[in-house]
């Protein structure tokens, strides 16, 4: 029994280690997606690319060992909660880094010269928000930090502030319709990025017992 015990904890610590990994992939893609972008570095978008084959093909793979998990061992307490917990935060992980590459996928269409400053500045502010967001998001997991969920609903309620300060801009008249259309789709993309890490750390107080957050999960 012991023995069976010790297996299926080993089991456990490969299923989230495999979660960190996918947690590092996003984090670290999505600076790199908010340069590209502003720099007009169309080259990173085959990196990313090729990024998102792996964490698509790492996400099945976690999806399937903790279905397996459930099915084979029928956990109780804490051991299913954190199974539950994979399997719904590793969607998140999947859908933002989609986010994340059609950020970059934005660099292709040679849009950095037509970006007034402060639609520049915007852009920047929401990429280093989310980029914090999301390492906060990682740290929650990490730590079982059932507090990061306020913290990040406020950094949320910033980026929403944000987004809407963008949308103004965008729709003053002072860039040009096609690049306005693009830049909307790309201020929705880092919406979206904030909205998963608020879900995920709303996730985190799942997985650490707690009671809850209003509304949340």
């Amino acid at each position: 029994m012991a023995e069976h015990r010790q297996e299926f904890e080993h089991q456990l610590e490969a299923i989230e280690g495999k979660v960190i990994e996918l947690f590092a992939m996003v984090g670290e893609d999505l600076p790199e997606a908010t340069r590209a972008l502003l720099t007009g570095d169309s080259g990173a978008l085959a990196v990313l690319v090729e990024r998102d084959r792996q964490i698509d093909a790492l996400y099945r793979q976690v999806e399937e060992l903790a279905n397996k998990e459930i099915l084979l061992q029928q956990p109780v307490a804490a051991d299913l909660r954190f199974l539950l917990s994979v399997l719904r935060v590793v969607p998140e992980l999947e859908r933002s880094h989609d986010l994340v590459v059609e950020i970059a996928a934005a660099a292709t269409h040679s849009l950095t010269g037509d970006l007034s400053p402060r639609t520049r500045g915007l852009v920047e502010q929401m990429g280093d928000l989310a980029a914090a967001m999301w390492r906060q998001a990682a740290d929650a997991w990490y730590q079982r930090d059932r507090d990061a969920a306020v913290t990040l609903t406020e950094r949320d309620e910033e980026i929403d502030a944000l987004h809407a300060s963008l949308l103004a801009e965008l729709a003053s008249g002072h860039t040009a319709v096609p690049v306005t259309m693009e830049m909307t789709q790309v201020a929705r993309c880092y919406e979206r990025l904030g909205a998963h890490a608020v879900n995920i750390s709303r996730r985190v107080v799942y997985l650490a017992g707690s009671a809850g957050l209003p509304g949340g999960i």
